[in-house]
């Protein structure tokens, strides 16, 4: 500091230069302090100067931060994709999944959008409030949303059970914990179709591939406070840019939950999801997402 300031020609020992320096008395004679570094090899012109110590600095955090870029690159070749027994699952998830899902994904051009008169090619300016009537216990309801949704309820819940039963491992299990698995899942699954077709331009969801509806649709329509969930689900779910194997993957750990009330193969069932969860992850890498932790975030 005293080189880079130059601040040597302001001493002065108030003792004729005679101080004895030590960690006690260091800061107490500037003078005598700086003349015993020189005495011990510090080498005044090894000091930087400002430009020089900022062009270290610099140079001292591109390193640092080429390593970092080294350490990621390496972590993510280190990490595990799928083996041939896992891409075979995948494909096979995925082949139930492309084989139940309505409208494929065609959803966009095959959607119509809900209106007080029906059903509409582009979506119309008003959300049915014309149809909308007081139930008894002082809820409103959509009357139009309610009839379209109870007409396309049946096709989605057979569309799952077909997409569990298109699963090897699912019909291997007994018919009793087949239903249990089924009953707890088809909601879940039927919610997750719906959110990852969340359509941000129009702020719609839609529903078995066929039926585009704002919040307040299907608020109204029947789901109440559901709707908020599935809506917010469709939301995060649009960063991530899911395709129809992560879908699928998805949707087979979801069916394949061991803590449903009542089940007899737990265990079994718990292998089977963690093989699921293990193909999923490793398909995760594989796919190496530009979302930062796209795996613990999802």
């Amino acid at each position: 500091r005293t080189i880079q300031k130059n601040l040597n020609p302001t001493y002065a020992c108030k003792y004729e230069g005679k101080c004895v320096i030590d960690k006690v008395t260091r800061n107490q004679c500037q003078e005598c302090r700086f003349k015993k570094c020189i005495a011990v090899g510090m080498a005044t012109d090894l000091v930087l100067d400002d430009s020089k110590r900022l062009a270290k600095r610099k140079l001292i955090e591109e390193n640092r931060e080429r390593r970092r870029r080294e350490e990621l690159q390496r972590t993510v070749w280190d990490r595990i994709e799928p083996t041939q027994e896992e891409w075979d699952l995948i494909r096979m998830v995925t082949e139930a999944h492309m084989a139940t899902n309505a409208q494929g994904n065609h959803w966009k051009q095959k959607r119509k959008f809900l209106s007080a008169e029906g059903l509409k090619e582009t979506k119309p300016e008003d959300n049915g409030q014309a149809s909308m009537v007081n139930t008894p216990n002082g809820n409103k309801v959509d009357l139009e949303a309610f009839s379209q949704f109870t007409k396309i309820i049946t096709p989605a819940i057979t569309r799952v059970v077909d997409f569990a039963k298109k699963l090897p491992m699912f019909c291997e299990l007994p018919c009793e914990d087949q239903i249990i698995l089924l009953k707890g899942c088809c909601m879940e699954i039927m919610s997750l179709r719906a959110a990852v077709r969340y359509d941000p331009e129009s702020e719609t969801l839609t529903l078995n591939g066929e039926m585009a509806v704002t919040r307040g649709q299907l608020k109204n329509g029947g789901l109440g406070v559901v709707s908020d969930a599935i809506f917010d689900l469709g939301v995060s779910l649009s960063a991530f840019n899911l395709d129809d194997s992560e879908v699928a993957l998805l949707q087979a750990i979801i069916l394949l939950s061991s803590d449903r009330s009542g089940l007899s193969n737990v265990e079994q069932i718990e292998r089977y999801q963690e093989e699921f969860l293990l193909a999923f992850e490793h398909y995760i890498n594989y796919r190496k997402h530009k979302v930062p932790h796209f795996w613990p975030n999802l």
